[in-house]
C-alpha cells in the first residue's frame, strides 16, 4: 500500500524538475496527480512518464482565468483534493538599478498571485485533513545580489504558509512550505549567464554536504509534508538545502 492510496493531489508547474518529480512520486505512493503545465507538449510527456494515475491540465497560474480548467478537473473526479503542491514559479537575475516595472509585475504575478489564486480557486475541494504545500525559497532567507524580486515573492509565500495554516487550521487542513537550496533543475540553470556546470559547481560550493540537490528528493520532502507522516506539522518551514541555511 502506498502513503496516498486513494488520494488526489495537484502539482501546478508539474512538467519538469521538482515538480515533475514531485507528480511521479506521490503517484507511485498511490495518489491521482492533476498536474498543470503552460506548454502542452511538455505537459503530455510528464503525464505519458506516470501513466493512468494523471491527469494533465494546460494553465498558466499567472492567469487567473485558466485556474477554473484546474478546478473543473479535480471537480469531475468527484473525489476532492487531498494534496496540493503549489510549486509552479521562477525568476531572474535583475540589480536594483535595472529592474523594471515589467520585471516586478511578471514575478510578483506568477509566484504570489499564482499561489495565492491557486489555492483559493481549489479551497472549495479541500478535503478534512487535506495538506497544502507551498514552494519557498532559501533565497527568501539570504541575501543573493540581484535576485531581490525572486527573493521577496519568496518571503511571501513564507507568510502565506505561516497565515493560511492559522486560518485553516479549524478546517482540519494542514499548511506547510517546502524550502529547496540549490537543486539541478531546467529552472536552476536556465540562470546561469555561462556554464552550466560552472553554475552547480559554484552552487555546490556554498553547500555544506558539497553537493546541490536533486529533485527526487525535494520530492520525498514533498511526500512527507501530504502524507500523514507529517500529521502534527503546520506552518512550518522543511529546508532541503543540504545545510546551506543552517550551518
Amino acid at each position: 500500500m502506498g502513503q496516498l492510496d486513494g488520494k488526489t493531489a495537484l502539482v501546478t508547474g508539474g512538467t519538469s524538475g521538482i515538480g515533475l518529480a514531485t507528480a511521479q512520486r506521490l503517484a507511485a505512493e498511490g495518489a491521482h496527480v492533476v498536474i498543470t503545465g503552460r506548454r502542452q507538449e511538455a505537459l503530455d510527456a510528464a503525464v505519458a512518464s506516470i501513466g493512468e494515475a494523471a491527469t494533465g491540465v494546460r494553465s498558466d497560474v499567472s492567469k487567473i482565468e485558466e485556474l477554473d480548467a484546474v478546478v473543473d478537473a479535480i471537480r469531475a473526479r468527484g473525489n476532492g483534493l487531498d494534496v496540493v503542491f503549489a510549486n509552479a514559479g521562477g525568476g531572474e537575475f535583475a540589480a536594483l538599478a535595472d529592474i523594471t516595472v515589467e520585471h516586478f509585475t511578471s514575478t510578483f504575478t506568477t509566484n504570489v498571485g499564482g499561489t495565492l489564486f491557486t489555492v483559493q480557486k481549489v479551497l472549495p475541494l479541500l478535503n478534512k485533513g487535506a495538506s497544502v504545500i507551498l514552494a519557498g525559497s532559501t533565497a527568501a532567507s539570504n541575501g543573493t545580489p540581484s535576485f531581490s524580486v525572486y527573493a521577496a515573492t519568496k518571503a511571501a509565500i513564507r507568510s502565506f504558509g505561516r497565515t493560511w495554516a492559522a486560518e485553516l487550521a479549524s478546517s482540519g487542513i494542514r499548511v506547510n512550505t517546502v524550502v529547496p537550496g540549490p537543486v539541478e533543475t531546467p529552472g536552476l540553470v536556465g540562470l546561469a549567464p555561462g556554464s552550466e556546470q560552472e553554475l552547480l559547481d559554484g552552487e555546490a560550493a556554498k553547500v555544506p554536504l558539497g553537493r546541490v540537490g536533486r529533485p527526487e528528493e525535494l520530492a520525498a520532502a514533498v511526500l512527507f509534508l501530504a502524507s500523514d507522516q507529517s500529521s502534527f506539522m503546520t506552518g512550518a518551514e522543511l529546508f532541503v538545502d543540504g545545510g546551506a541555511e543552517q550551518v
